[in-house]
C-alpha cells in the first residue's frame, strides 16, 4: 500500500523535524499526524533527490515536489522484484529464521532488481498490516499453544427428563499454524480443563514448548502480573507433559488474541453450524465436533497460501515435543492440616500419617486408585484410596506407641480390666460396647471411663457407674458428669411400692367380673 502523498508545505515540515530537529520517525509522525510509513516515503525521496537540511532558498513548492514526484520515474526506473511475503511470513515462524537471513536469499536471487534492507523490511511490515488480528503476531513453530473455554456452549438434552444444559466447548490453537483442537465437556471443572489439555497434545501428536491459557479459577489460583500462581494439579500436569505453563497477562488482549480468535473460528464454524442439532449425550456432541472440526483445519486461508492442517505439517509438528510414555493420571491436590488423632481429611475421608507431624499443614494428592501425603515435598504416607464418606484409614505403623498397645484390647479383657474396679464399672464397660455397631467403637469411651479412676479413684468410680446404671445413662460423659458433680456421695434412692388408692368412686378389678 503507497503511502499517502502530501502538501509540499507538510512535506518542508517532515524534512525540518526528522532533519533539523532530530527527531524520531514515530515523533515526527505523531507531530505531523501523519503515519510513520508516510514520514519514511517522504525522507526516502527527499534522500533519493539529494536534498539536505536546511532546504535551498531558490526551491519553490513546484520545484520540490518536482524533485521528490517526478512524472517519468515510474518509467524511468527499473522495477523492482517483488518478494513472496506469504514465504516470507510462513519461514519467519521457523526456529532460528530471521529477516535478515531471508533478505539475503531474496538478495541472492535478486542482486540488480531486488529491493534493499530496509525497504524490504518496510514492505514485509505493510504486508503483515493487511493480514488478520490472529494472524499478524509471530509464533515460531512448536513454540506455544492457547487454550481457553468458548463463550457459547452447545445444548444437550436430558433424554429421560427433558432438561436442557449447556456442554462446555474447550478450543486450543497453535501458535504458528493456527491448527485447531475442540472438544466439549459436561462442565469447566478442573480435571475436563486437564483433560482437554491431554487430549489437544495427542491430537497435535507433540507438546508446545509454551501453554498459554486465561486467568480463569480453573487455571490459576491467583492473577497476578508478574508471578502467578497456578493450580497445583495443572502445575504437575504440565511438568509431566514438559511444556511451562504462562498465562495471559491480566488486561492484555494481545497476549491470548490467538485462542481469542480461535474460539470465535470454532463458534461460526463449529457451534452456529451445529444449531439446529438435538444432541443427547457429549459423546454424541463431539463426533459431530469432530467432523467439523476437520472441515476448519483443511478449510483454505483468505489471506495467506494453504489451510491450517498444512501449515501444521510444515512448521508447528517437526518442532512440537514428543510426548511422554505414558498419559498423566488425574490428580486431586489439597493441603489438609493433621488433626489430633493424626488423620488428614481428604475429599471426607480420614488417612493416617506418622503421629509425629500432628497439628502440621500437609499436601494431599488423590488419584483414583491412592493417596498419596507429603510433608516439604516428601512423601509420608500412601493409602489405597476410599470412598466411605467419614470413614477411616489407618496404618499402625503411624500409631503413636501407646494406641499400637490399645490394638492389642480385646472386649473380653476390657471387661475383665474394668472388673478389678466393680461390677458396675464392669457391667458399664459391657454395655457402651453393646450400645455401638462394633464393639471396637466403644474402647476409646471405655479407656476414658477406665481413666477416672486415676482421678477420682475405684470407690467414686465403682459409685459413679452404678448411678449412671440406675438411670440408663451408658456413656463415658454421664459417669464423668456425675464425679464432677460429686452426685456419686448421694446415696440412691430405694424403689418403694406405691400405695394402693382407696375411694369409692375406684372400682377395683372385682366390679368388672
Amino acid at each position: 500500500m503507497p503511502a499517502e502523498r502530501l502538501s509540499m508545505r507538510k512535506i518542508t515540515e517532515i524534512l525540518q523535524l526528522r532533519w533539523g530537529e532530530k527527531l524520531s520517525q514515530r515523533d515526527v509522525a505523531r507531530s505531523v499526524r501523519v503515519s510513520p510509513s508516510t514520514v519514511f516515503d517522504c525522507v526516502s525521496r527527499a534522500q533519493l533527490a539529494a536534498l539536505r537540511w536546511p532546504l535551498p532558498d531558490t526551491l519553490d513548492e513546484a520545484a520540490l515536489e518536482a524533485l521528490l514526484y517526478p512524472v517519468s520515474s515510474t518509467v524511468a526506473q527499473q522495477p523492482r522484484a517483488l518478494p513472496d511475503w506469504s514465504y516470507i511470513h510462513s519461514e519467519l515462524r521457523r526456529k532460528g529464521v530471521t529477516l535478515q537471513l531471508l533478505w539475503d536469499e531474496y538478495k541472492q536471487q535478486h542482486r540488480d532488481d531486488g529491493y534493499q534492507y530496509s525497504q524490504f523490511c518496510e514492505l514485509f511490515r505493510r504486508y503483515k498490516g493487511q493480514l488478520d488480528v490472529v494472524l499478524r503476531q509471530d509464533y515460531r513453530a512448536g513454540e506455544k499453544a492457547f487454550v481457553d473455554y468458548s463463550g457459547d456452549g452447545i445444548a444437550m438434552v436430558d433424554p429421560g427428563t427433558g432438561e436442557v444444559s449447556e456442554a462446555a466447548l474447550f478450543v486450543a490453537v497453535l501458535g504458528a499454524s493456527n491448527y485447531t483442537y475442540a472438544e466439549a465437556f459436561e462442565s469447566q471443572q478442573l480435571r475436563h480443563w486437564i483433560a482437554g489439555h491431554i487430549h489437544a497434545y495427542e491430537f497435535f501428536d507433540g507438546v508446545p514448548e509454551i501453554t498459554v491459557p486465561d486467568n480463569a479459577k480453573t487455571a490459576v489460583l491467583r492473577p497476578c502480573w508478574y508471578d502467578p500462581e497456578l493450580n497445583q494439579t495443572y502445575r504437575e500436569m504440565a511438568r509431566h507433559y514438559n511444556t511451562a505453563i504462562i498465562p495471559a497477562r491480566p488486561r492484555k488482549p494481545r497476549d491470548k488474541a490467538k485462542v481469542e480468535g480461535g474460539v470465535l473460528i470454532a463458534q461460526r464454524w463449529i457451534v452456529a453450524a451445529l444449531r439446529n442439532h438435538t444432541f443427547f449425550n457429549i459423546e454424541q456432541i463431539n463426533e459431530a465436533i469432530w467432523d467439523k472440526l476437520d472441515e476448519l483445519n483443511d478449510r483454505k486461508f483468505q489471506k495467506l497460501d494453504g489451510n491450517r492442517r498444512q501449515m501444521y505439517q510444515n512448521l508447528d509438528r517437526p518442532a512440537l515435543r514428543a510426548l511422554p510414555a505414558s498419559r498423566y493420571v488425574y490428580a486431586d491436590w489439597s493441603r489438609p492440616k493433621v488433626n489430633i488423632d493424626y488423620h488428614v481429611d481428604v475429599q471426607r475421608h480420614y488417612y493416617s500419617v506418622p503421629y509425629t507431624l500432628l497439628h502440621k499443614k500437609l499436601e494431599a494428592r488423590a488419584t483414583a486408585s491412592t493417596v498419596e501425603i507429603f510433608f516439604k515435598g516428601r512423601r509420608v504416607a500412601s493409602h489405597v484410596r476410599s470412598y466411605i464418606k467419614g470413614g477411616h484409614s489407618t496404618l499402625r505403623e503411624h500409631m503413636p506407641p501407646s494406641h499400637q498397645k490399645y490394638l492389642q484390647w480385646s472386649p473380653s479383657r476390657i471387661i475383665n480390666w474394668a472388673g478389678t474396679v466393680g461390677p458396675c464399672a464392669s457391667r458399664m464397660c459391657e454395655k457402651i460396647m453393646q450400645s455401638r455397631a462394633h464393639a471396637e467403637q466403644g474402647y476409646r469411651a471405655c479407656l476414658g471411663v477406665m481413666r477416672l479412676s486415676k482421678v477420682y479413684g475405684n470407690d467414686r468410680l465403682e459409685r459413679a457407674c452404678e448411678r449412671a446404671l440406675s438411670v440408663g445413662a451408658v456413656s463415658y460423659k454421664s459417669v464423668e458428669s456425675i464425679l464432677k458433680r460429686g452426685l456419686d456421695h448421694k446415696p440412691l434412692a430405694d424403689s418403694v411400692e406405691p400405695k394402693p388408692v382407696e375411694h369409692d368412686n375406684v372400682r377395683g378389678p372385682g366390679y368388672y367380673n
